[in-house]
């Protein structure tokens, strides 16, 4: 079982810039793949920036360029820093844990934490 604790979401201008956390317990954790998505009300969720256990990142286009996703194996951490950004961030961002080998479906989700972009 692998359980997963986001934190640093709030409130943030145009423009500006936060940090997202993501504390993961469990066994096996280092051959997992770690993420991020997001869900916007009313929209379905979305991939933000994954990262593989050896360290190769994927981005969404929308995002690409402005977040950049970091994983720290020895603390079972993954963390996103979102720069520059705009009301289309806006959301609750999750993070996510997945076996290699597993579908999505059967990953892992934190609880969420909200972002709000507004001045």
């Amino acid at each position: 079982q692998v359980q997963l604790v986001e934190s640093g979401g709030g409130l943030v201008q145009p423009g500006g810039s936060l940090r997202l956390s993501c504390a993961a317990s469990g066994s096996g954790l280092g051959i997992y793949g770690m993420g991020w998505y997001r869900q916007a009300p009313g929209k379905q969720r979305e991939l933000v920036a994954t990262i593989t256990s050896g360290g190769t990142s994927n981005y969404a286009d929308s995002v690409n360029g402005r977040f950049t996703i970091s994983r720290d194996n020895a603390k079972n951490t993954v963390a996103l820093q979102m720069n520059s950004l705009n009301a289309e961030d806006m959301a609750v961002y999750y993070c996510n844990a997945r076996h290699p080998v597993l579908p999505v479906s059967r990953s892992y989700w934190g609880q969420g934490t909200q972002v709000t972009v507004s001045s």
